[in-house]
Order: structure tokens, then sequence, then C-alpha cells
């Protein structure tokens, strides 16, 4: 895997580095805060998508998640935390 969307979150800080020692290249983020985002498009070549619960809005997780599910891509839903990131990607692993 090299790419992923994160959604969720004004800033990543820590979360960059431990998505590139996960082996992701490209980190595309979208924060969620814009009522204009929640019509987000996933762009071409993403391999996986994090949520962040605590920082997205209903609407935009559904949207995302339906795309998600036609493309077959994989997603992960979790908390904003180093440590949950951690956890949710040793599940899915």
């Amino acid at each position: 895997m090299s790419s992923i969307l994160v959604i969720g979150g004004d800033r990543l800080g820590n979360i960059v580095d431990l998505l590139r020692g996960q082996g992701f290249k490209d980190i595309h983020h979208v924060t969620g805060r814009k009522s204009s985002q929640t019509g987000v498009k996933i762009p071409a070549g993403i391999h996986m998508i994090l949520v962040l619960t605590d920082f997205v809005n209903h609407n935009l997780a559904k949207t995302v998640k339906n795309q998600a599910k036609d493309r077959e891509l994989p997603i992960v839903f979790c908390k904003r935390s180093c440590s949950a990131i951690a956890k949710a990607f040793d599940l899915t692993a």
C-alpha cells in the first residue's frame, strides 16, 4: 500500500509518522470541517481510507463509506490518536 486518504481532524501531527511507518508514501488529508467537503470524491490511486470518527460528521462518513464500498477499498474507522490508529491497523492486518 502506498496511498492513504485520511478523513477528519484539523491537523494530523504525529499520525503522519505513524502512517509512514505503516508503509504509506502518499498521505492525502481532508479535514471535513467545511460543509462543501461532505461531497468529497476519493482521488484515484488511493489504496486505503482512514476515517477519524471524533472529527467527522455522519454525512461525510456515510459518503466516504459508500464510495469505498463501490471501489472495494479498505476503510478503517477509529479515534484520532496514534494508539487507536495503531491498534486498528493491527486488527486489520
